[in-house]
């Protein structure tokens, strides 16, 4: 078995196995629609973007896979599994990233990445560090480089405000700098008196870059 096939598989079982049986599991299952999919201050395809994902939760564990492919069909691809727990405000995660290929082979692209939040009211932190493989272009055998990122974010109301910082893929040169400044709000669209379409949307900037980007999504 592959490094990555051997590491999702056991985060998978020990989520499973250690979830507490008498805790309800829940199912929830959706679909978000981007004008375009922007993700740590970088653009990931072209057009629209369809986000779909299924969680299964029990307690304060979850697991679940969540995916984004771009409505132009210029084959950006990305689709993840996930497992995470949380005790108090403090949440860790686990996220195998998938970019494409067969996710069985080698020449499927694996990115490993743990991560601890942090939620504190109105106030979030998060730290992450991104596992990469050996050789970009073939395998899912992890290196020992990886990238680093960490994001605050704080909600003012309808308001929401993050700073995000990484190095490596993040910036433009590869050193540790602010690579993404975000600005978003949300609100509820009454369709009928019984449903509501969830909008939200962000102004973003990458200073290291210097992309700018405006989104707008629906969550059905």
């Amino acid at each position: 078995m592959k490094k990555t096939l051997l590491i999702t598989t056991g985060m998978l079982l020990i989520v499973t196995l250690f979830t507490p049986a008498a805790k309800a599991q829940e199912w929830d299952t959706g679909l978000d629609i981007y004008s375009s999919y922007i993700w740590r201050g970088a653009k990931f395809g072209s057009g629209p973007a369809f986000q779909p994902y299924v969680e299964l939760s029990a307690g304060d564990f979850a697991i679940g896979a969540w995916g984004s492919v771009s409505a132009s069909m210029d084959e950006s691809l990305e689709m993840d599994l996930y497992a995470s727990y949380s005790f108090g405000p403090v949440s860790l995660t686990l996220t195998d990233y998938y970019f494409g290929g067969d996710w069985m082979e080698y020449s499927s692209m694996h990115y490993l990445e743990p991560s601890v939040g942090l939620s504190l009211g109105d106030f979030s932190f998060m730290a992450a560090y991104m596992f990469l493989p050996e050789d970009e272009d073939a395998g899912t055998s992890f290196g020992e480089e990886g990238d680093l990122y960490f994001e605050a974010g704080y909600s003012f109301g309808s308001v929401d405000l993050g700073l995000g910082a990484g190095d490596g893929q993040y910036t433009d040169d590869g050193e540790f700098n602010v690579c993404n400044i975000m600005v978003g709000t949300s609100k509820d669209i009454e369709i009928t008196e019984k449903f509501t379409l969830p909008v939200s949307g962000a102004v973003i900037l990458n200073p290291s870059t210097g992309g700018f980007f405006i989104t707008v999504g629906l969550s059905l």
